[in-house]
């Protein structure tokens, strides 16, 4: 990427993947809210209650700390920061399984609606909203939709603006107040705005492998929406979301890698066997050290995918396959080496082994699996697929 020349003809400079002091600064105040309010026996108690996501946390995440609005511009009431300040985020977020729908409404919604004209009261109202962390925002289509993917026939749209059909495991929709809505419009593609609460809208429960991130399926039947968005604009803007919302989902995968070693490592160097610690045994040694390496190479994966997107690189298509198709496994890998160095402690419900592994499966099939991705990353770059 470096030999890549810029338009003005002088070498694209090297991308700066280390934290500055600021975001720094972010992630000690989101490490310290998540240790006192989202410690892992929280987690697993809210599990068993009826809640869409832990809205104490979620509030004390989003407004108090302001994170919500950390990609919404001034103007509309954000903090006009970066998806690497949105990632610096989501890393601590899954360093926890935080049940929060950060990535859902203040990545993938809120970009979104950044994607369409801003300059209109229906796109400017609901994205100050978002920011403000009061309403919840998601974007409707399959969780594993990845970027360029979306079929807006799943939803068609009447010349009135009413919308019916169907749209399958939607991510926290059943905590959600606001829907945006792909739809086949009159005239071609277009994105609609839809209160989850209006009349004609129906959200269904699923049971998902990961509990602290609820789907559900949703159901228009009449449902009155407001465009956003037609033709190439909504287009561009759902596609926006979705390389957004996939690039730092590798941040997440990262936070639930890191996790997941420090706590293996943290364990053997307390458990003993044989009269010595189970961490000193060489082929344990081993497994941890090759893990460590690829944690460490998910860490500059995810932050060049982050950093990409932050400088509107053009590259960033490119940044986010390749953090998608070696994070997704490298997480994935971290949380199965967790469960079963921790022996058969690491298989129960008490021990948060199994949130960690639950996440990390269900991320590997989200916004695209990593083969979908390779698959993409072989085309941006004019190679035959894998």
């Amino acid at each position: 990427m470096n030999d890549v020349a810029s338009p003005a003809g002088t070498p694209a400079a090297d991308p700066d993947l280390l934290y500055s002091a600021d975001e720094e600064a972010l992630r000690a105040a989101v490490r310290a809210l998540f240790a006192d309010r989202g410690a892992p026996a929280t987690v697993l108690a809210g599990l068993e209650s009826a809640a869409a996501h832990d809205t104490g946390l979620w509030r004390a995440l989003a407004t108090d700390i302001g994170a919500a609005g950390l990609l919404v511009p001034e103007k509309f009431g954000g903090a006009g920061a970066s998806a690497r300040e949105a990632a610096v985020v989501l890393e601590e977020a899954g360093r926890c399984v935080a049940p929060v729908p950060y990535l859902t409404s203040a990545v993938i919604a809120v970009t979104a609606l950044l994607g369409c004209d801003r300059g209109r009261e229906e796109v400017a109202a609901p994205l100050a909203a978002l920011a403000a962390g009061g309403s919840v925002g998601v974007l409707a289509v399959p969780w594993t939709t990845a970027p360029g993917g979306v079929s807006a026939g799943a939803v068609r749209a009447a010349a009135d603006g009413t919308l019916t059909g169907r749209v399958t495991s939607v991510a926290d929709a059943a905590g959600a107040a606001l829907l945006l809505v792909p739809a086949q419009g009159p005239d071609g593609p277009a994105l609609y705005a839809v209160e989850a609460a209006a009349d004609g809208v129906r959200t269904g429960s699923v049971t998902p492998l990961d509990l602290t991130r609820p789907l559900g399926h949703l159901t228009f039947d009449g449902a009155r929406g407001t465009l956003l968005a037609s033709g190439e604009r909504a287009r561009t803007a759902v596609d926006g979301a979705l390389l957004a919302g996939a690039g730092l989902l590798a941040s997440e995968q990262l936070g639930v890698a890191e996790w997941c070693l420090a706590e293996t490592v943290r364990y053997t160097a307390e458990r003993t066997q044989f009269g010595r610690p189970v961490g000193s045994f060489q082929a344990l040694k081993h497994r941890m050290a090759a893990l460590w390496l690829e944690v460490a190479s998910a860490r500059a994966a995810a932050r060049n995918a982050a950093d990409a997107l932050a400088t509107d690189s053009p590259d960033a298509p490119v940044a986010v396959a390749v953090a998608q198709a070696y994070c997704a496994p490298v997480a994935v890998r971290a949380a199965q080496e967790c469960v079963q160095l921790h022996g058969g402690i690491g298989m129960t419900w008490e021990h948060p082994a199994h949130l960690f592994l639950k996440r990390a499966k269900s991320d590997e099939l989200a916004l695209g699996s990593p083969g979908r991705h390779r698959e993409a990353l072989a085309g941006l770059v004019g190679l035959d697929a894998p």
